[in-house]
């Protein structure tokens, strides 16, 4: 039976948005808009990784080798894939620190919970820098996204595309933990509640699991 004082048309649409409405059974509307959000997500992501797939299988010149392709020099010695292990261990990081401001958020430890998320955005800034960095060590060496001196030209394509559309999520989602640590600084969500930090959460924690596929495909593979 609906609501006495239910507002009906689009005036309805905005009270109930604004009210943060359950859409489903004890689950808030920022929640399950942030989960339907991931959803569509994953299918983009996983076309990009079934094509990525695809592509490498039906090319007919050499794939680089990971190992050689994304090696630094350092002291003398090329050491396959350090660059790559360091991104990867401080996405990771990310999330442990990400998982901890949900929890001191849930505790309104305001203080915690903005330092948490502060160091959550300045390690996704940091993996976004090195892959900026990465991306500036193969296009020096001659990697395009129509060409390859080390193979097969679909690497470059591929690589670039998949790559950045991730560095892009990752470097939004900084963005979002940023406003979000400084909205709960300032005590906006001390009346609301502390939901958008767990929503903020799953958004990074989404981020960070395509990473671990995106890890797999190109840099074992």
């Amino acid at each position: 039976m609906a609501e006495a004082n239910a507002v009906t048309g689009w005036d309805g649409v905005l009270s109930d948005w604004s009210a943060d409405k359950e859409a489903f059974h004890g689950v808030p509307w920022g929640k399950s808009m942030m989960w339907i959000f991931l959803l569509s997500d994953t299918f983009i992501f996983t076309c990009f990784l079934t094509g990525y797939m695809t592509v490498r299988l039906a090319a007919t010149a050499p794939w680089p080798v990971p190992s050689d392709v994304f090696a630094l020099t350092l002291f003398g010695e090329s050491i396959p894939l350090i660059l790559i292990a360091v991104m990867t261990f401080v996405l990771i990081t990310s999330s442990g620190t990400m998982a901890l401001a949900v929890n001191y958020g849930y505790r309104r430890d305001k203080n915690k919970t903005f330092w948490l998320m502060v160091a959550t955005a300045a390690l996704g800034a940091t993996f976004v820098g090195m892959q900026v960095f990465e991306w500036s060590k193969l296009i020096s060496e001659g990697v395009r996204p129509w060409a390859n001196p080390m193979g097969a030209a679909q690497f470059g394509s591929t690589f670039f595309m998949i790559t950045g559309f991730h560095g892009l999520h990752v470097s939004v989602g900084v963005i979002y933990l940023l406003t979000v640590a400084i909205k709960v600084k300032r005590g906006h969500y001390d009346k609301k509640g502390y939901e958008i930090v767990e929503i903020t959460g799953l958004y990074w924690h989404f981020v960070d699991l395509v990473w671990v596929f995106i890890f797999a495909f190109f840099y074992l593979w």
